[in-house]
């Protein structure tokens, strides 16, 4: 069988293959998807790939498949080691955490202000993969990074640097870096006005660099030859298909519940009321990662967040059967008692995760008596929640699970309104459809659409 192209997600548990045809013409079509368990334990990443084509290949009933495109999300490396730099922590270092996050970063160490000894040192253990340095307005304050680009300088480190600082330090920051063994990368501050993000420029950077860093998982150094086009980190690929969609259809909110964290992607600007009394901005486009919340590799977690005796009680099972659900259980749940755990789970990670990543109220009293402010993310804009990952695609009470998501009831809360229309990624083909997005913007967003039963 001929194809035009094989989509990989080769993830911390499950890697998945997705068929595509008919991109080049008006109608394109999902032909099917095969899965197999990720080999990272068994040292080649090749294996699970292999694996998901052959049941791919059953699936459809065929013997073989040619395909013109190979292309790739991954999360089986983990993501990069980054620490960050930057001159105060509610502003530019914490810019520079939402640009990072969805990117493929994994943050390691943040600072802010001048490096001290101790800094340094962290720095050296660590051993990042990347470096970013951000600091000051554009032109405002200048000495702290460039303090810190001399320090890192100096250390010689054949890692990356992100420079997304004050842009009138740019043709310094590359005299320092000029014979280092850093690569230097100048782009947009991350942080250039009072009350204002800019983080996508950095993002892309993070992302390029999580690329030449993805082979280092076993095996992937043989995929990055096999395919075609760019390897993107999932949870970018994720926010790629979202903010696609969200030119289509407006404000939304997408939960991708994964066997190793739960993702949460929004992109929403917020209302006009919240934006006026907001402490601090606010990302357009924003990702949180919950790291304790997945439901196999973290499973115990969520378990002892929720406790085992409103587990039982949930299930119907005894506290016996309960232990020996969660002694044997599996990446993808097979019996009745199991799949009935893992709806639990999966519930229980969207309603913390979906806490997390939203923003609320605050009463703050001082002389002149109480004054609200809002602080975080504000989803009350948001008109559609899409459920995407292993969990929510495959669970037969997966819109059920969706339905109970906590809603904004005027409280101190800043979530989604009782009138949001849930969708479910039907066809679990999200992550693939945002690394297909770059080049086939049109497409993918027909298939989206049609994963998601919309018009």
């Amino acid at each position: 069988m001929k194809i035009d192209i094989l989509v990989a997600e080769i993830g911390s548990t499950t890697t998945v293959i997705n068929a595509f045809d008919g991109i080049h013409g008006p109608c394109p079509m999902f032909i099917g998807q095969g899965q197999a368990p990720t080999s990272v334990l068994e040292g080649d990443v090749n294996i699970g790939l292999k694996d998901a084509i052959e049941d791919l290949k059953n699936n459809l009933k065929i013997d073989s498949i040619d395909y013109d495109e190979l292309i790739a999300t991954s999360s089986a490396a983990g993501g990069l080691r980054m620490t960050v730099h930057g001159l105060v922590y509610d502003m530019t270092v914490r810019a520079a955490k939402e640009a990072a996050l969805g990117a493929g970063a994994n943050i390691k160490y943040i600072t802010s202000g001048k490096l001290r000894k101790t800094d340094i040192k962290k720095i050296v253990e660590i051993n990042p993969n990347i470096i970013l340095i951000a600091g000051g307005v554009d032109y405002g304050e200048r000495d702290t990074a460039i303090y810190n680009s001399q320090i890192i300088a100096e250390l010689n480190l054949n890692v990356p640097v992100i420079y997304a600082g004050n842009i009138e330090n740019q043709e310094e920051i590359k005299e320092i870096f000029a014979d280092s063994k850093s690569e230097l990368y100048m782009v947009e501050n991350v942080y250039p006005k009072i009350d204002e993000l800019n983080i996508e420029s950095t993002r892309k950077v993070i992302q390029d660099v999580f690329e030449r860093h993805i082979i280092n998982a076993p095996g992937m150094e043989k995929i990055r030859d096999m395919v075609t086009g760019p390897i993107l980190p999932t949870p970018g690929a994720v926010m790629l298909s979202s903010q696609l969609l969200y030119e289509e259809l407006g404000d939304l909110l997408t939960l991708d519940v994964g066997g190793a964290t739960t993702d949460v992607h929004s992109v929403t600007e917020g209302s006009e009321e919240v934006s006026r009394i907001l402490i601090n901005p606010e990302p357009k486009a924003k990702r949180t990662v919950e790291g304790d919340l997945g439901v196999y590799v973290n499973m115990h977690n969520i378990v002892d967040i929720v406790g085992k005796d409103k587990l039982k009680e949930n299930l119907s099972v005894s506290l016996e059967e309960l232990e020996e659900i969660i002694a044997n259980h599996k990446p993808i749940p097979v019996t009745k008692k199991e799949k009935k755990f893992v709806e639990e789970l999966t519930y229980h990670a969207v309603v913390v995760a979906l806490k997390r990543h939203s923003g609320s109220y605050r009463h703050l009293y001082g002389p002149n008596g109480k004054r609200t402010v809002a602080e975080g993310k504000d989803l009350t804009q948001v008109k559609y929640i899409v459920g995407t990952g292993g969990a929510l695609t495959r669970l037969s009470r997966r819109m059920d699970i969706m339905r109970k998501i906590p809603k904004n009831n005027n409280g101190m809360e800043l979530l989604p309104n009782e009138d949001v229309i849930m969708l479910i990624d039907n066809d679990y083909i999200m992550a693939s459809l945002g690394v297909l997005s770059i080049k086939y913007p049109e497409a993918s967003l027909k298939l989206l659409k049609n994963s998601l039963e919309i018009d």
